[in-house]
């Protein structure tokens, strides 16, 4: 058996440092690479990025981009998780074409409803004609009573979701994606 003393040592050192550095690089993959390919794993390449809008066709201003989740999150978390609890009642924002899609047929339908508006006649039949009348089966439209003067709907349209109404002021409807446990344009009853 041979002795081995520190000078020893201290030269293989070097050599040992770089013969530790190639055993732990050897075989490994860079993050976002498949074996054998320099370019970004399936799995990466599949994530999507950040919705897009875009200024749909009528719009007269850009598009308010949707808040960032570092903008929106306060400094201070709040301490009821009111937001956190009740975010399953937040309807789902459009984003891209179907954006335009559901801005194009609001804006339908508050022309079609404006007439009703002005000459006072605010009885959910009256509505629900007028948006059936539009094209929309009769079965996805709900139309109630909201006060003496003013009628609420709600319009199934998949994959949009439309609800406004109308009142002596003024006529409104609002597209919407559904919402993120409810089903067929309806909140859901309950939720954490």
């Amino acid at each position: 058996m041979t002795k081995t003393g520190r000078a020893d040592i201290l030269r293989a050192a070097p050599l040992l440092a770089a013969l530790t550095l190639l055993a732990t690089g050897c075989g490994a993959q860079r993050a976002g690479q498949d074996a054998g390919d320099a370019g970004p794993s399936r799995a990466a390449a599949a994530t999507p990025g950040a919705p897009v809008d875009f200024r749909c066709p009528g719009e007269s201003a850009a598009p308010t981009p949707a808040p960032s989740a570092a903008s929106s999150t306060p400094a201070t978390p709040p301490t009821d998780h009111y937001a956190e609890n009740h975010g399953f009642l937040v309807p789902l924002r459009l984003h891209g074409q179907s954006r335009c899609d559901g801005l194009a047929a609001a804006g339908r339908i508050e022309r079609a409803l404006e007439p009703l508006r002005e000459r006072g006649d605010f009885s959910p039949q009256s509505t629900r004609a007028a948006l059936t009348r539009l094209g929309y089966a009769d079965g996805d439209v709900e139309a109630s009573q909201s006060g003496p003067t003013g009628v609420s709907f709600l319009v199934v349209a998949h994959p949009l979701c439309l609800e406004g109404g109308i009142d002596r002021e003024k006529t409104r409807a609002d597209a919407f994606g559904g919402y993120p446990d409810g089903t067929d344009c309806r909140p859901p009853s309950g939720g954490h």
